[in-house]
């Protein structure tokens, strides 16, 4: 089966659930901040093993569904769990359920993760507005045969990240007094957390972040023609910068300590964009 038939089966799927709610914005919910979703009005859950065609999230601290529902007057549509090319999927895997929400009509993309913070004049628990990405990896979800109906095959990447909506998340975090970062997030593939030789090449490079997701979603929605913001919360301090050993409950226990703030402004940037 070809790949637009798998997701026009997967949007079908969705669409027949939510009858005549439409989304039109997509939140995908990173590491230790997925209790957004939670908070969404007359919530409709639908777990990914249930939908045709999507893979499974294996992440700790991914709970594996998406949950569709009013969020500051607006219906979201919520991925609590993201696929990673380190858990085995193929790029194409990665992107898939960026892809559905093309289809399901979603034009605004919202993405989110728990970042390693390279920028030594940051702290663990900064958020960071995404300004643009480094890829490094060969993979490529847009690699292979065009999918014609998706996008052209060459796109342009210097808006990857809406400027309007960039804006929009300034004055967001302006109104709530929410300092927020501005940055490059760099792509390694994991799952292992990068080296200290890495980090510094980061920095080096221009990264003020680094982690293992977020890129293939933005570069899939650019492909589409979705517009795009990313927020990183900023988990632990990258390798070599402090004298300690890194770990997966350091990510998830920063961003249970930020998850108020963020969730208050990510609510903004919903309700003003």
């Amino acid at each position: 089966m070809k790949m637009i038939e798998m997701l026009r089966e997967s949007a079908s799927y969705i669409s027949g659930i939510l009858v005549a709610r439409k989304p039109e914005v997509a939140l995908v919910l990173g590491s230790g901040l997925g209790d957004l979703a939670e908070q969404l009005e007359n919530p409709i859950f639908i777990d990914y093993h249930d939908i045709p065609h999507f893979p499974v999230s294996t992440v700790p601290g991914h709970k594996g569904r998406l949950v569709i529902g009013k969020l500051e007057g607006k219906e979201v549509c919520c991925m609590q769990g993201r696929f990673h090319y380190y858990e085995g999927w193929s790029m194409d895997q990665v992107v898939y359920p960026i892809r559905t929400f093309h289809l399901l009509g979603i034009d605004k993309l919202f993405l989110t993760n728990a970042a390693g913070c390279v920028n030594k004049s940051w702290e663990p628990g900064n958020l960071m507005l995404i300004t643009d990405h480094i890829k490094i990896m060969a993979e490529c979800p847009a690699r292979g045969a065009n999918i014609d109906e998706l996008g052209p095959r060459f796109f342009d990447m210097s808006s990857a990240y809406d400027k309007e909506l960039q804006n929009v998340a300034r004055a967001a975090a302006k109104k709530l007094s929410i300092p927020l970062k501005e940055g490059v997030y760099m792509l390694f593939a994991g799952p292992n957390f990068e080296t200290p030789a890495e980090v510094r090449f980061a920095r080096i490079a221009g990264a003020d972040a680094v982690g293992m997701s977020t890129v293939p979603e933005a570069i899939a929605a650019a492909h589409m023609g979705m517009r795009t913001v990313g927020i990183s919360c900023m988990t632990n301090m990258a390798a070599g910068i402090l004298d300690q050993p890194l770990n997966h409950e350091e990510v998830l226990e920063t961003g249970e300590r930020v998850k108020k703030e963020f969730q208050a402004l990510v609510r903004e940037i919903v309700r003003t964009c």
